[in-house]
Order: C-alpha cells, then structure tokens, then sequence
C-alpha cells in the first residue's frame, strides 16, 4: 500500500459510480493515470477492492482506517504555515470540537494558518476543492492519524457512518 492508495479509494467512495473511469479519475484527483492503475492493482491485491477493482470493500476499507492508517501513515504536526484545514480544524469536526489548535495541509493558496500535517498525497489539498465529499473524509482520517482519543473516536464514528 502506498498513501495515495488511501485517497483513490474514498475518491471511489465518494463518487459512488462502480463505472468509473481511470482518466477522468485520475484528473479529479490530480495524479498520473499510471498512478490510479498502479493504486487500483494494489488495492485490489490486498482485497480492498472487490468486482474486478470496480467496488470498495467498505467493512475492509474501514478496518485499515481503524487499526492500520496510524500506523503505517502516521503523522506529526509541524511548523506553522498556510493551507488547507484537516483534521479536527477541517470538517466535519469543526463543529464538534472547539481547539485553537489548527491543523491545515500545506497549501499555497490556502485560507487558514496552522501546523503543518503532510497529506496522503501532494494533491489534496487542491483535489478537495472540487469535491467536499472527499475534503471530509480525508480530514477525518488525518483526525485518526493526529488526533487524540477523542478526535480519533470521534473521526471514526463519523467515518463508519459514511464509509460502511
């Protein structure tokens, strides 16, 4: 598995269409198509697609999230900088939890300062402009990846409601 993996996947998630195609895949989310092919043939090796790379193992899916993601794609926040709110500070969290700590993906155009938290992949920050389904997953994993028990159960409520 590699961190992009990760985000072509709730990309799959959130387009919902088991007909989706590679190319336009790949311009939604800003990488190669060599790379969603690349992603789509592991993913499928590892079980976390089903029908011939077509549908997302969503109790599987899930279950990395839960017990893995920390794990093999941890993160620690770094210097302040401008870009894109994650996590906690992202939504949907930032209803639930007040913090004047703020976690952002570096982003030039970005609207927010916080610490640093690097994304599963260099284009996020500029692929959830166009499609807020993903913005709020991604954010909530970054809350598993960073966050502390209560965000990360939090995030992990809210990701079961919307990935199972």
């Amino acid at each position: 598995m590699k961190p992009q993996d990760i985000v072509v996947l709730a990309k799959l998630i959130s387009i919902n269409d088991p007909d989706y195609i590679q190319i336009a895949l790949a311009e939604m989310l800003y990488m190669s198509q060599s790379e969603i092919s690349s992603s789509i043939s592991r993913s499928s090796y590892a079980g976390l697609l089903m029908n011939k790379g077509r549908e997302v193992n969503r109790k599987l899916f899930f279950d990395f999230i839960k017990y893995g993601l920390a794990v093999v794609f941890p993160q620690h926040p770094g210097a302040i900088v401008r870009g894109t709110l994650t996590a906690h500070s992202g939504p949907p969290l930032d209803m639930e939890i007040v913090s004047e700590e703020k976690y952002v993906w570096p982003y030039a155009k970005g609207r927010a300062r916080g610490q640093s938290i690097a994304p599963l992949y260099p284009t996020v920050p500029k692929a959830v402009i166009l499609d807020h389904y993903l913005y709020e997953l991604l954010a909530l994993m970054d809350a598993v990846r960073v966050g502390r028990a209560r965000e990360k159960n939090l995030a992990l409520e809210l990701l079961e409601q919307r990935i199972c």
